[in-house]
């Protein structure tokens, strides 16, 4: 009898522990979270795999309390102008930002940064931590947290056209494709025609004559076959590239505990840490260059310095007027952006000098 009792007592004692872990477990269970994040972007983007590792880093770095659910391509069914409104009535928990789409509710967001602003590539990597903590100053405005991004590649610029061009004085009477009204600006302060045409419709305005040229990001100028509807290449500048910002909503935000908090900051980070060392590839945009000329483009020297320095002060002047359109934030956002790279320029010929001594 007494062995039986020791027997039964040992039976509820397991009982009770497997008991007591599966509800444990279940507490666990139900106390880890899943956030749906929209993003725009198409999933054959770059950016999109980078975004993929940023939910995969937030579950490993959250145990498993935290999942990111990413919907890519608009999935969703949200609208990119309506995306602050969204995020800040909660009605998605995440996504990525893009400050040059909300010129209807947040236009000085577009004025953080503008084409012209640099005119080497490894400025951009000095400039980005003032971009960063504008955009996180307006986007806080819509109850949105920001917890790192994506910085895009900085890409070469340059002039695509049917006959040669690689001067202001050649550009004279042609007409340009753009992407952006402040580009519209820029290039009519110079005296030259050009019209903003949406990426999907170039190919076919170069080639009905609609336009001459298109400004375009020459190392992915292959992706969009240009080189079928245009024979020529100049190099103009780097592109000035805005990151793309993971924003949070604060509701979102006030359903995490601290670890969960943490493993988001920590794995947004690391991809903007990734994607930051990733930025400035001379080995790229030269690889770039040969496919190119392998496809039977030629080629041009670039723009000379004066032209060069000739655009940039036409883009600041078209900048400053769309910031003062933006209002006194937009105004805010460009005096910041301009007087650092102002510091930034100043040391860089600084450095320029001291080196030829």
């Amino acid at each position: 009898m007494k062995t039986n009792t020791r027997k039964d007592g040992l039976k509820l004692a397991t009982i009770a522990v497997m008991f007591g872990l599966g509800a444990t477990m279940g507490i666990a269970q139900a106390s880890s979270i899943t956030l749906n994040f929209h993003s725009g972007l198409a999933q054959s983007r770059p950016e999109a795999e980078h975004l993929d590792r940023f939910a995969q880093l937030v579950e490993e770095k959250s145990g498993g309390e935290l999942k990111i659910r990413v919907s890519h391509a608009g999935a969703l069914g949200l609208r990119e102008a309506d995306i602050l409104r969204t995020l800040q009535r909660g009605m998605v928990d995440m996504a990525l930002l893009y400050g040059e789409y909300y010129t209807r509710d947040a236009p000085a967001l577009a004025s953080v940064y503008a084409q012209g602003a640099i005119t080497e590539a490894e400025q951009h990597l000095e400039i980005l931590p003032v971009i960063k903590e504008l955009y996180d100053d307006g986007f806080s405005k819509w109850g949105i947290h920001t917890v790192g991004g994506v910085i895009a590649p900085i890409f070469d610029v340059g002039l695509h056209c049917k006959d040669p061009v690689n001067s202001l004085e050649d550009l004279q009477g042609k007409k340009v494709r753009v992407w952006s009204r402040h580009l519209v600006d820029t290039f009519d302060q110079l005296g030259v025609s050009a019209q903003v045409i949406p990426q999907n419709d170039m190919y076919m305005a170069l080639q009905t004559g609609v336009v001459d040229c298109a400004y375009y990001l020459s190392t992915v100028a292959k992706t969009v076959s240009l080189h079928e509807v245009t024979k020529y290449e100049s190099y103009l500048h780097p592109w000035a590239a805005a990151p793309w910002i993971f924003g949070i909503s604060e509701r979102a935000l006030g359903r995490l505990n601290d670890a969960q908090r943490h493993a988001l900051e920590e794995a947004g980070q690391e991809v903007w840490e990734t994607t930051l060392e990733l930025a400035v590839s001379p080995e790229r945009e030269a690889q770039a260059r040969e496919e190119r000329e392998a496809l039977g483009i030629t080629i041009l020297p670039a723009f000379s310095e004066e032209d060069v320095a000739i655009f940039v002060a036409a883009a600041w002047n078209a900048w400053e007027s769309m910031a003062k359109q933006a209002g006194e934030d937009g105004e805010r956002y460009y005096n910041t952006v301009t007087h650092a790279l102002d510091d930034i320029l100043d040391i860089s010929k600084l450095e320029i000098s001291e080196h030829s001594d």
